[in-house]
């Protein structure tokens, strides 16, 4: 059985380092030998330390602060650790914060999702919970205010033995970004996830291409295919997956105008991308693309097959102006889309782990293979920079710089 020893100090008073004495194993109760002082901190009110001992087996140092009528009590197992949290208790009373000491990392976790990300697309509050679950499975029972760096970057460590960099570095983004939701509503003094580097987790997936052979395969097994000119689409035009769900005819001129001056060939403008605002991903992401024969031949069959797909709809037609669009004219949905994009792999024989995105990756690819340079690329696939391009589709670009051994080889000449 445990006892408990109480002292009362004056009002005002500050206690940021104590003493007590254990008692000796079997002997209950314990004793405050001494206590330190420092001037009243505004706004507070008694303090009451308490040191408690289980029969000799562990010494447990407490405080209460009263402020302002309610009480708040930080305790731990040293008196360093009761310190620590007496001044940090103390750091948000002066500086206004309210935080409770019930308020807890799944509690941040939960408003931010729910507040802060209010008009988001659902995408995004979805992929932001499922980053975050794993995290809050470990550490969301934590009360916010006592939570330390130390014990975000455990949490970040253990999960980094099961998941990608990619997702631990996504995890630790969102978690800074709930507790500084919290940190902005007075919630807690101090966002003690920023101080925390993400560790580096297993290897992602890598991107991959299609080869040359590959991808003319996955065109001739699309022909007949209601995702034949989607394919042919993306993988001729560099164009993102959700630039083409998102395509409208008006942004589409299969003939072009010949007669003008200078002439002006079959083109698309990527204008409209699926994401929540309609725009695309960047300002440079928009951009006008000539529109290789193949890709106005296929554009043109799907206009006609979906013509016919509207008299079979009748009053079930949804005319939103959509390029790709079900059989009754509503939006692609994704999954649908990949699903479909596998069936079409399994048929061209090159395996089923492909996805839609890696039409994109492949055009990248086999315009580097022809020697076109990245700047170009960068252009036509809507990358602000270069850098852009080089660090997400490096394994792509792989034509061999040869200038400098062409132009050395010419000057020192073996004979």
């Amino acid at each position: 059985m445990s006892t408990l020893t109480r002292v009362r100090l004056g009002a005002g008073s500050q206690v940021l380092a104590f003493r007590a004495w254990r008692a000796p194993r079997g002997v209950a109760g314990a004793r405050i030998r001494s206590t330190s002082t420092t001037p009243p901190v505004a706004g507070t009110g008694n303090i009451t330390v308490a040191a408690r001992d289980d029969g000799g087996a562990r010494s447990l140092w407490a405080s209460a602060l009263t402020a302002g009528g309610s009480a708040a009590k930080v305790s731990g197992q040293t008196k360093t650790e009761v310190k620590d949290k007496l001044q940090l208790l103390h750091d948000e009373l002066r500086e206004g914060v309210r935080s409770s000491p019930k308020y807890t990392v799944q509690n941040a976790v939960e408003d931010w999702l729910a507040q802060a990300l209010d008009g988001r697309a659902a995408k995004t509050i979805s992929t932001n919970r499922e980053v975050l679950e794993p995290l809050t499975a470990l550490i969301g029972a934590a009360r916010l205010r006592e939570l330390t760096a130390a014990e975000v970057r455990s949490a970040l460590a253990q999960l980094a033995t099961t998941r990608s960099t990619r997702a631990v570095q996504m995890t630790r983004n969102s978690l800074v970004r709930a507790i500084r939701y919290a940190e902005a509503n007075d919630l807690v003094g101090r966002n003690v996830a920023e101080l925390v580097s993400p560790p580096r987790g297993l290897e992602g997936r890598s991107s991959r291409s299609l080869t040359l052979q590959q991808a003319q395969a996955l065109v001739k097994a699309a022909e007949g295919s209601r995702l034949h000119a989607y394919i042919v689409l993306c993988l001729l035009t560099g164009c993102r997956t959700e630039e083409a769900r998102a395509l409208q005819w008006d942004h589409v001129d299969l003939d072009g105008n010949p007669d003008a001056e200078p002439p002006i060939p079959p083109h698309l403008a990527v204008w409209r991308s699926v994401r929540s605002h309609g725009d695309v991903k960047t300002q440079k992401s928009r951009r006008t693309l000539r529109l290789p024969v193949a890709v106005v031949d296929a554009l043109g069959a799907h206009k006609v097959k979906q013509g016919e797909d509207r008299l079979l709809a009748g009053a079930l037609w949804h005319d939103e102006g959509l390029v790709f669009a079900s059989a009754v004219g509503t939006p692609l949905d994704p999954s649908h889309v990949r699903r479909a994009f596998r069936k079409v792999c399994e048929a061209a024989e090159i395996g089923t782990n492909w996805s839609p995105r890696e039409l994109r990756t492949t055009f990248v690819s086999i315009m580097s293979e022809q020697g076109v340079p990245v700047a170009e690329i960068a252009r036509l696939v809507g990358h602000s920079t270069t850098a852009t391009t080089e660090a997400v589709y490096r394994r792509e670009l792989r034509p061999v710089i040869s200038t400098g051994a062409e132009v050395m080889d010419t000057i020192f000449k073996i004979e």
